[in-house]
């Protein structure tokens, strides 16, 4: 099981230095003692309160790979504070990852108070998907309605110069993500039109096409 440990001081003062790496060596042994194999070490020196903080974004970057299991980190203030806090947390819950926290021995155990907000964002997210799937599946019906059939369009439903069903659609996928869905979502969604796409497989698509913009 591979796991991801993230360690943060508020500032990049010299003697915040030793406190990183008491953060990393204790975070070491948690993730032998739970027997995680551990990817990456990031550290980061900023604030809580901010989002925009090269280490989180890194994190980000990494739990969207289906292998990372889990996020270790010393407590729940070391992942961030305020609001910054409850909207990482809520990142990294949607991706599917564990929360490890030295301080729980375990799973981080949220306040009461804390849970209830990110139910609350978990519950309007969830309405938001529902509301764009309506849009998408009436969308569909009125292509259909006039005249569109996407099954002759897949070369093994019958259409030889049609495209191979593992095809991936980029241009749908980046236009989603714009959308800001998740790439696990957004696999959902083109299964949904016929074709087998893994979360995985759609996070490639769209880094490449990421790199093709960034090469040109």
């Amino acid at each position: 099981m591979k796991a991801v440990i993230y360690c943060r001081v508020s500032t990049k003062k010299n003697t915040q230095e030793t406190s990183l790496e008491r953060q990393e060596i204790e975070l070491v042994k948690l993730a032998r003692d739970h027997q995680y194999e551990i990817e990456e070490i990031i550290k980061d020196q900023a604030s809580g309160f901010e989002l925009d903080r090269p280490g989180v974004l890194k994190l980000l970057d990494l739990v969207k790979d289906e292998s990372i299991e889990a996020v270790l980190i010393q407590d729940e203030t070391r992942i961030g504070r305020g609001n910054a806090k409850i909207a990482l947390i809520h990142c990294l819950l949607k991706e599917g990852v564990k929360i490890i926290s030295q301080t729980h021995s375990g799973e981080l155990h949220l306040s009461e108070s804390d849970s209830m907000v990110i139910n609350i964002v978990s519950m309007v997210e969830e309405y938001q998907r529902k509301l764009h799937n309506l849009k998408i599946k009436r969308g569909m019906k009125r292509a259909v309605e006039n005249g569109f059939q996407p099954h002759k369009n897949l070369k093994n439903k019958g259409n030889v110069d049609g495209r191979e069903r593992i095809e991936v659609p980029v241009g749908e996928i980046v236009r989603l993500r714009r959308n800001e869905l998740t790439f696990a979502e957004i696999a959902a969604t083109l299964r949904g039109f016929g074709y087998d796409v893994s979360k995985a497989t759609v996070h490639r698509r769209y880094k490449e096409y990421v790199a093709s913009l960034d090469d040109a």
